[in-house]
């Protein structure tokens, strides 16, 4: 007698399951396992992986409640975005067009544009505002294939207005299909408010950011809470930032570090040395604190959409984290001011193109590698038994068109624990 699920997908021509590896990321020169399964089909059931194999075999096994055909394309976890700024109000468009034509990010930024600008936008906008024009973007990473996402706050400043993207974030949490990660990041720039006194905005976040954000978690998020900080120049130093970080575990908050976009601070190996969940960026980071993040826990996390729209050719040298064995996992940075992007799929295509990934290990970069960097390793970014039921059906026969093929969505079908939350309409599809 066959067992009851509640979904099957079957007629599968490629599954990538991306296994853990011992239980944690792919690291070094093993990013890339996709634990390849041909002619498959996999059981989901209470929103769990129950089973993947040969698709004759399972069909054998399993009845599903709902019976969707892959009709032989491509099947992989669904990806995950490990770093992103979702919720702001506003756009920077002029901003780019003064950078085509030679301003820098930092001049603008000193100029009083840049995440400022952002902040005097989104102070201003009210929570239904902040929560529609967030759940856009979000509607949009889910319909290119990404089901868990990371979110920071950063563009309030304030312990009223960082309060105020807490909420918005927990309410998109709660209405949509996506699970977000949340992360206080009161440390991305030294507000106007506080300008030539940046200790003064370290003692304002330290003595009242982090005890109102920590009494706010209380009462609203149950989950892991990241705390993380811009280490880089023109906005927190080396010294701020451990202060911050250091005031954040007292809280029981998880860590991260924006390091290495521009200059290195010695951000990286600060991030190793604290225990951090991942370090950010890593455009700059010097072989030494290469070194040091590959031999400790925290991932590293490469965004090159940010290079890209900020017209620069300097990435991140992958095959230098890789060779040291570090675990690296990509993310689009989606942000208004240098990669307003929320399509991981273009993360993996650029991976390939800029930092030498190949389409398996940016794929595993985008799934596996990608959940450890939210602490979410063991529930998403991979089809293993026990795990979510997040999956990705794609028009592409086979893995490497998810790098090979951009400008176009691939994704035809996106299901979030064992239930379709996007699907362009195809008749494979039970409708």
């Amino acid at each position: 007698m066959k067992q009851q699920v509640e979904l099957l997908v079957h007629n599968i021509g490629q599954l990538c399951t991306i296994p853990a590896q011992d239980g944690g990321p792919q690291r070094g020169a093993r990013l890339g396992a996709l634990g390849l399964l041909g002619n498959a089909a996999i059981a989901i059931d209470q929103g769990i992986v129950v089973a993947t194999g040969d698709d004759a075999d399972l069909r054998a096994r399993y009845e599903g409640a709902t019976m969707l055909n892959a009709q032989g394309r491509l099947v992989t976890p669904g990806l995950v975005d490990p770093h992103t700024h979702l919720i702001w109000a506003g756009d920077r468009a002029d901003e780019f067009e003064r950078r085509l034509v030679g301003a820098t990010y930092q001049q603008i930024m000193a100029e009083g544009g840049g995440i400022v600008r952002t902040v005097q936008a989104t102070r201003q906008a009210d929570l239904a505002t902040l929560v529609e024009e967030s759940k856009a973007r979000l509607a949009a990473m889910l319909a290119h294939g990404t089901t868990s996402v990371e979110v920071k706050t950063g563009y309030g400043l304030t312990t009223a207005s960082e309060i105020a993207m807490l909420n918005a974030a927990a309410l998109l949490d709660s209405e949509h299909p996506a699970d977000i990660a949340l992360t206080f990041l009161g440390a991305h720039a030294i507000p106007p408010e506080y300008a030539g006194n940046p200790d003064g905005y370290v003692d304002l976040i330290v003595n009242e950011m982090l005890p109102a954000v920590a009494e706010w978690r209380a009462e609203h998020w149950p989950g892991t809470l990241f705390c993380d900080v811009f280490c880089e120049a023109g906005a927190f130093d080396l010294a701020q930032t451990r202060r911050i970080l250091e005031a954040a575990a007292r809280y029981d908050m998880a860590l991260k570090v924006h390091a290495d976009e521009f200059e290195t601070l010695g951000g990286a190996r600060l991030a190793a040395q604290v225990g951090a969940t991942s370090v950010d960026h890593i455009v700059a980071t010097p072989d030494d604190e290469i070194e040091a993040v590959a031999a400790s826990d925290t991932i590293a996390v490469a965004l090159p959409p940010t290079p890209f729209g900020l017209g620069q050719t300097r990435y991140p040298n992958a095959r230098r984290w890789l060779d040291a064995g570090a675990a690296l996992a990509i993310a689009t940075d989606c942000n208004p001011g240098t990669a307003w992007n929320e399509n991981m799929q273009f993360v993996m295509a650029l991976a390939t193109r800029a930092m030498r990934l190949s389409p398996a290990q940016a794929l595993a970069a985008a799934t596996i590698n990608a959940a450890f960097a939210i602490g979410r390793g063991g529930e998403v970014g991979s089809l293993e038994a026990g795990k979510q039921g997040d999956l990705v059906i794609w028009d592409a026969p086979s893995y490497p068109h998810l790098s090979y093929r951009f400008g176009r969505n691939l994704a035809q079908v996106v299901v979030k624990r064992g239930q379709i939350a996007y699907h362009s309409w195809w008749v494979g599809l039970p409708l």
